[in-house]
């Protein structure tokens, strides 16, 4: 995606909307969740209740020879909401804790089968690094989000409403004045959370630069070490690090204001209210018990404000995440399956393969033709090789072939069957390829070998071993073939 593009996304709220197919599949758990946390949420909304009976009913209208006698239904009263707050937090995480981890693999998953089926051109303009980038750190921001910050946001919303609601239900006056301070809190705090957010999406977007370096540097550290590039290269890596650094600080010291601005201000909120119901009992206006009460109900007020605003934060920086994520997702490979395919015919002597007036250039270099008016007839069975300068368009015949690209113009047919009507599984395996540079995989020589085919038995493998030669040097590793 254009930079100009990414910075237009960026302002988009609705970045994490992109999660709703990965949720669904979990909605009787989601809906679980939810449960818990309404219930742990009114658990925290009864304290005050409790405090009010305690103070009015238990401290204050009570003789003082029964006083002791008369708190203890109340103490008991409190440590039942306290016991029921525990147990339905302690559900609430765990199921949010669940969905974060369930939703997360799913995603990385998905990401990646999808990544692994993009054509070549897809990697001509994407760096490998900065792929690994996305599946790494922006799927482990969308977890915190999906399984901490979300949940804590939702259970705070909740919080909130509900001191709202009784707030203004027992001390309305009081209650307007608050609101007032809060929602003169709540405008400056959106203009800062954009800012945080193009911010969040830059830094990860530097993070991703880091990576691509270190990733590209780390697959050539022969060539590297060779040349005596250490330096030159580490000295690279650090400088984009820095540009990381520095987009991260910024993003820091906005989101650093952000904060201290919503705790001032809710805190000179919940000093007024505290004011304003001091001045009321003195008054005989309402009850200690009362003042108690609105003083608990403005604290988990304010407490919810202030939880809200770093879940803003957290859901800022996930969003930038997503909005990368999605990209890689929305992503097309240019070389599709044919709605309808042709078959291959039995091969017995090997495959025919022919190109018929080639033109092609590769995505990256539209400008100049690798191949021009290119024609090759290999017939079954037959063996020709390909010489030429580097950049002839040697490895490109071969791709053309594998279907990796389309041509611009012209014919490439195996066994007659033009490569663009085959299925790109039976077109690719009926050609074998043995690469100039061998690719280990981390995994046991059996399986290395019988990579192209995964069916093979043990006994197959060992056969072709032999026939390349690589049976003793293989039996004499300390696992052998395992």
């Amino acid at each position: 995606m254009p930079k100009e593009d990414a910075r237009a996304a960026a302002r988009s709220p609705r970045s994490l909307t992109g999660l709703l197919p990965f949720l669904q599949p979990y909605r009787g758990r989601i809906a679980l969740a939810l449960l818990f946390l309404v219930l742990a949420a009114l658990s925290t909304l009864a304290f005050p209740l409790a405090l009010k009976s305690l103070i009015d009913q238990g401290l204050v209208s009570s003789d003082p020879g029964e006083r002791v006698m008369a708190l203890r239904p109340y103490f008991l009263a409190l440590f039942g909401v306290g016991a029921a707050l525990g147990v339905f937090s302690a559900a609430r995480f765990y199921m949010v804790s669940w969905l974060g981890e369930r939703i997360t693999a799913d995603l990385r998953s998905a990401v990646y089968a999808h990544v692994v089926e993009q054509s070549p051109e897809f990697f001509e303009s994407t760096q490998t690094g900065e792929v690994l980038s996305r599946l790494t750190t922006d799927t482990t921001l969308v977890q915190t989000v999906v399984g901490s910050s979300l949940s804590m946001g939702l259970r705070n919303t909740v919080m909130g409403i509900g001191a709202l609601i009784m707030l203004v239900i027992t001390n309305p006056w009081v209650m307007m004045q608050v609101l007032g301070i809060l929602v003169l809190v709540v405008l400056p705090s959106l203009y800062f959370g954009r800012r945080v957010r193009r911010l969040s999406r830059a830094s990860q977007d530097r993070v991703a630069d880091s990576s691509a370096i270190a990733a590209e540097v780390l697959n050539a550290i022969p060539i590297v070490q060779s040349y005596t590039q250490e330096r030159r290269e580490s000295a690279r890596f650090a400088e984009s690090t820095e540009h990381a650094f520095e987009v991260a600080r910024k993003r820091t010291r906005v989101r650093s204001l952000l904060v201290a601005f919503i705790i001032t201000a809710t805190f000179g909120a919940l000093l007024w209210g505290l004011y304003q119901g001091t001045q009321a009992v003195m008054n005989g206006d309402i009850t200690a018990g009362h003042l108690g009460q609105t003083v608990v109900l403005v604290l988990i007020l304010v407490g919810s404000v202030a939880v809200l605003s770093e879940v803003y934060g957290d859901l800022l920086r996930a969003a930038g995440a997503t909005e990368r994520l999605m990209e890689l997702l929305a992503a097309r490979s240019t070389v599709a399956e044919p709605a309808s395919t042709l078959p291959l015919p039995p091969a017995r002597r090997g495959s025919a393969c022919r190109l018929v007036n080639v033109r092609f250039h590769y995505p990256s270099r539209p400008q100049h033709d690798t191949l021009h008016d290119f024609s090759l007839d290999v017939a079954a069975g037959e063996t020709v090789a390909l010489v030429g300068p580097s950049g002839a368009g040697k490895s490109t015949v071969l791709q053309l072939l594998l279907r990796f690209y389309d041509v611009q113009s012209g014919r490439v047919e195996i066994d007659g069957v033009p490569v663009q009507r085959a299925s790109l599984a039976e077109l690719r395996q009926r050609i074998g390829i043995v690469p100039q540079d061998s690719v280990i995989f981390s995994t046991s020589a059996l399986e290395n070998i019988r990579y192209g085919r995964p069916s093979a038995s043990d006994d197959e493998v060992i056969a072709a071993a032999k026939a390349a030669f690589a049976h003793e040097f293989i039996s004499a590793l300390p696992e052998g073939y395992r």
